[in-house]
C-alpha cells in the first residue's frame, strides 16, 4: 500500500467506525437516563405508531371505567331508594289488611298510610345523583335513557323503569272508607317497583362484567405499550459498557493510524 499524506483513508475509516460506536454508546446511555427504549420516532417508526395508538385506546377505556363506576353509583343510589319505596310499601300492605278487623281504628289507619305515601313521594321526588333526578322529576325522569361510554367506542343505554308515572295519590289522599280498596293499587306499586330493582340488578351484574373487561383490556394494553416503550435497563447497561470501551478502543487506534504517516519522516534525514 503506498504511503499517502494527503488522504488518510484507513483514518477515515476509523473516524467513521469511532462516530458510530459513539453514536451506538449515546443511545444506550440515554435509554439509561430516560428509561426508555423509543426516545423519539426515528429510533422505532412503526413501534412508536402502535404504541401512541394503545396509549390512547388505554386513555379511553380508563375513562370508560369510570364512566362504568358512575353507572354503577347511580344503581346503587336507586336501588337504595327503591328497596325503602318496598319496605314502605309492605308497611302500608299490612296497614291496608288491618282495616279489615273491625277492632281497628280507620282513621288512625288512613292516616298511617298518608304518612307513609307521602315519604314515599318524598323518596321518589327527592332521590338525585349529582343534581339529576333518579326517580321521578322533570329534569330527567325515570322514563328517560341513561347513557354510558363502557368501552373504547360502545355505550350503554340504562333505563330501570317508568317509575315516574306512578300515581300515589291514592296514598297520599287515603281515607277510612278508601283504605280497603288500596290492595291492589299497593300490589301493582310493588310490581313496579320489584321490576325496577330486577333491571338494577340486572344492569348491576353487566356493568361488573364491562369493568371486568375493561380492567384485562387495560392490563394487557398496557403491558404491550411497556413493551413497545421501555428500556430493557440491564441490555442497556451492558451496551453502554461495551461502547465504553470501543470508544477508547477506538480513539486509541484512530490516533496511531492517524499518526502513521509520520513514519515517512525518516526517509528525509
Amino acid at each position: 500500500m503506498p504511503f499517502q499524506i494527503n488522504t488518510n483513508v484507513n483514518a477515515l475509516f476509523a473516524y467513521n467506525a469511532l462516530a458510530q460506536t459513539t453514536e451506538n454508546t449515546n443511545k444506550a446511555q440515554l435509554q439509561l437516563a430516560t428509561g426508555l427504549r423509543i426516545n423519539s420516532v426515528a429510533d422505532d417508526t412503526s413501534g412508536y405508531r402502535v404504541g401512541k395508538e394503545l396509549q390512547g385506546k388505554i386513555a379511553v377505556m380508563q375513562s370508560a371505567q369510570n364512566n362504568v363506576g358512575s353507572a354503577k353509583d347511580i344503581l346503587s343510589t336507586a336501588e337504595s331508594a327503591l328497596s325503602s319505596i318496598n319496605d314502605l310499601l309492605i308497611q302500608i300492605q299490612g296497614k291496608v289488611t288491618d282495616a279489615n278487623d273491625p277492632t281497628k281504628n280507620l282513621s288512625s289507619l288512613a292516616n298511617d298510610i298518608k304518612a307513609l305515601g307521602n315519604e314515599i313521594s318524598s323518596i321518589f321526588s327527592n332521590t338525585q345523583f349529582n343534581s339529576t333526578s333518579l326517580l321521578s322529576g322533570s329534569s330527567v325522569p325515570a322514563s328517560a335513557n341513561f347513557i354510558f361510554q363502557t368501552g373504547v367506542s360502545e355505550t350503554s343505554t340504562i333505563n330501570f323503569g317508568t317509575l315516574s308515572n306512578l300515581d300515589l295519590s291514592s296514598l297520599t289522599t287515603a281515607t277510612s272508607a278508601s283504605i280497603t280498596g288500596l290492595g291492589t293499587a299497593v300490589s301493582a306499586y310493588q310490581g313496579d317497583v320489584q321490576d325496577a330493582l330486577g333491571s338494577i340488578g340486572n344492569w348491576t351484574q353487566r356493568l361488573n362484567v364491562k369493568n371486568d373487561y375493561l380492567t384485562s383490556a387495560i392490563t394487557n394494553a398496557t403491558s404491550t405499550t411497556s413493551r413497545l416503550f421501555n428500556a430493557d435497563m440491564a441490555s442497556a447497561q451492558l451496551a453502554a459498557t461495551k461502547g465504553q470501551i470501543q470508544e477508547q478502543i477506538g480513539t486509541t487506534q484512530l490516533y496511531n493510524i492517524n499518526t502513521a504517516p509520520q513514519s515517512l519522516l525518516a526517509l528525509f534525514r
